[in-house]
């Protein structure tokens, strides 16, 4: 491809440079909104792994011959990953090696499984697609729980939370909206220290360990969220006061 011959004739361009490769590939990921240092901070200890990338939304809306620009960056960043790509459009002109592009609707669990089972896997999953409200929150829902552990999983444009035209409300209590729906699930991360009855950990709160709010951005990290709880090492520690034993 011509930007891989320019990221390698120009000088002070290095791949594991997130913001340079986003001006180099033109994404608005670095210019029109500022995410490469986040981007950085979650992204670099994983630039050399053997994984699978998934990115709601390839960009240009309609226009096909519009679209890419950030798979383009992925690709680059992650010289051992192959990248992945949904649009409501078909955007396939811009597969390449290592980029593979599936057309559908992000807001359709069906498609979005079918979609994981022809990649196989999946370790991270960006979504920059519709930014309506319903529709994140059920990309969300379909994908996370498919996610590799450990696995990131990342909303872009959380702003359209609260803008009317993508189903979000200015009003900072509605359940509905993609914010309020994130912050609601910064208590399941504690879930084992909730006092519950009968209560069955569901996916979500036995893998997600994690959440990182930015200025219109989010990152949720999965993993193992069944570890021995704070909760039970309290009880124990009280129960040895009280049978007299020393505890540090």
């Amino acid at each position: 491809m011509i930007a891989d011959a320019v990221l390698r004739l120009r000088s002070g361009i290095h791949a594991r440079d997130l913001r340079r490769l986003a001006v180099l590939y033109g994404t608005d990921k670095g210019t029109v909104h500022d995410y490469m240092g986040q981007y950085q901070r979650h992204f670099e200890s994983l630039r050399l792994r053997k994984m699978n990338i998934l990115e709601i939304g390839v960009g240009g809306y309609a226009n096909s011959g519009i679209g890419g620009a950030s798979l383009r960056m992925w690709k680059a960043y992650f010289p051992n990953a192959s990248i992945h790509g949904i649009d409501l459009h078909d955007k396939r002109a811009f597969e390449e090696p290592r980029i593979r592009i599936f057309q559908g609707d992000q807001s359709n669990p069906a498609f979005l499984l079918d979609t994981y089972r022809k990649i196989g896997s999946l370790d991270i999953v960006i979504d920059d697609g519709s930014h309506i409200n319903h529709h994140v929150v059920t990309s969300f829902r379909a994908l996370f729980p498919l996610l590799n552990v450990p696995g990131l999983y990342v909303i872009e444009d959380t702003q359209t939370s609260y803008w009317r035209e993508f189903g979000g409300d200015a009003n900072l209590d509605n359940p509905a909206t993609t914010m309020n729906y994130f912050k609601g699930l910064a208590d399941r991360i504690n879930t084992l220290e909730i006092p519950r009855t009968n209560y069955v950990p569901d996916e979500i709160d036995s893998t997600l360990v994690a959440l990182h709010f930015y200025r219109n951005l989010i990152f949720m990290e999965k993993g193992d969220n069944m570890a021995p709880s704070v909760k039970l090492a309290s009880i124990m520690r009280k129960r040895a006061l009280a049978a007299g034993q020393f505890v540090r």
